[in-house]
């Protein structure tokens, strides 16, 4: 409730709402020192009018404070303009870098609000309140299904669009852009062919892709650090669309690559395409593994055992799971109609990894780099379909494809 204002002032301050005589102040106002101009209102009417936006102006006030008590910050303007660091999974935000020993060069930066989805877009059940419901009690997480042709089609239909708005985040991809508006840029192109971006408040996942720099093996939260001249970026996306979700992503050079890293991409991308190659009926998934781990292992590198591919479709994740590594325990023989990821991450150090105080990022043990390519498949009678190919249209980023 606002508070009367000192009887001085009185003929000379204007409702901040309605520019009638101002007769009272907010209190919070008076506690947090802003001034008169922005605190003073005619009535409580008036007051209680303009509650939803004037307290906007205490949130800035107190991040401007907080952004204060934090000078050897370098990004303490940005908490000052409301972005914040990520935290326990994405539920939580703070004005503070969290105390973590950082594996590599990179420390987490804030991170901008959550964008919006127009409530014209279909959305999966986490949209709302960060949980999936469907997903985690379905018979698919058990059971491998395989896809109709009516389904097939639609998932065709969502991994081209999957493919084009990753296409579209490759094209600003450049020394001095953020990770934040690569995501902006996933962001509005799905948005703009109608789908919703699968990552979005999935467990409470805050941003629309994940955007993995350096030694950021996966799960990398768009933020506020400028790419730079020889960095790696993996940008991964998921649209949902029509009630199906594509999932697919991509390596990228930053500038001047060094040969190391130019070696370690290009790896990557040779494990994944090697083990597309042996995709067909009658194929035990855990082959997959063995191919990555070989190709990889013969060249230097090391494979990452906490993540693999998923099973795909009405669902963002289900069976079958994927691992990359030899000597590993999937169950299951490949047969027509199934669809499903792979996506090696292949590390140029050891394979293992840690998760950093937000909960989501992953990172290489050692602070070393990791790569990672992905594609969703579908198994044919005769063979494998790559439903998130490149288009005639996309970017031409890759030299050993020229």
């Amino acid at each position: 409730m606002a508070g009367e204002s000192d009887a001085s002032t009185i003929a000379t301050l204007s409702c901040a709402r309605c520019q009638k005589p101002a007769h009272l102040q907010c209190p919070k106002c008076i506690d947090l020192k802003l001034p008169r101009e922005e605190a003073s209102f005619c009535t409580q009417e008036c007051f209680k009018a303009a509650w939803s936006s004037h307290k906007s102006v205490h949130v800035k006030a107190q991040l401007s404070s907080l952004a204060k008590s934090l000078p050897g910050d370098q990004n303490s303007d940005l908490i000052s303009q409301g972005w914040l660091y990520c935290v326990k999974k994405g539920q939580a935000r703070t004005p503070k870098l969290p105390h973590f020993d950082w594996t590599g060069p990179l420390k987490q930066y804030p991170i901008s609000t959550k964008r919006v989805v127009p409530a014209g877009i279909d959305k999966p059940d986490w949209a709302i309140d960060g949980t999936p419901k469907i997903e985690p009690n379905s018979d698919l997480q058990h059971v491998v299904e395989i896809k109709t042709p009516e389904q097939i089609q639609t998932l065709r239909e969502t991994c081209k669009i999957a493919r084009e708005v990753l296409d579209a985040a490759a094209r600003v991809i450049r020394p001095g852009v953020t990770t934040d508006e690569i995501d902006r840029v996933v962001h509005e192109a799905t948005i703009a062919a109608g789908g919703y971006p699968s990552p979005l408040n999935y467990y409470f996942f805050p941003k629309s892709c994940c955007t993995s720099v350096n030694e950021v093996i996966c799960h990398g939260i768009p933020d506020a650090r400028k790419l730079e001249d020889g960095d790696i970026v993996n940008v991964d996306v998921t649209v949902y669309y029509k009630g199906c979700h594509g999932d697919l992503n991509d390596t990228y050079f930053v500038g001047n690559v060094d040969e190391a890293s130019r070696q370690l991409v290009k790896c990557t991308y040779e494990c994944l395409e090697r083990a597309i190659a042996i995709v067909k009926p009658g194929v035990r998934f855990r082959e997959i593994g063995e191919i990555v781990n070989r190709h990889a292992t013969m060249s230097g590198f090391s494979v990452v055992r906490s993540y693999c591919g998923h099973g795909i479709g009405d669902l963002f994740h289900c069976a079958p799971n994927i691992p990359h590594y030899a000597r590993n325990k999937a169950v299951g023989v490949m047969k027509a109609g199934q669809t499903f990821t792979i996506e090696p991450m292949i590390n140029a150090g050891g394979w293992r990894d840690r998760t950093w105080p937000d909960g989501w990022t992953a990172v290489t043990a050692d602070g070393k780099r990791s790569a990672q390519f992905e594609h969703t498949l579908l198994v044919t009678e005769t063979g494998v379909e790559v439903l998130t190919a490149r288009l005639p249209s996309s970017p031409d980023v890759y030299p050993w494809l020229t």
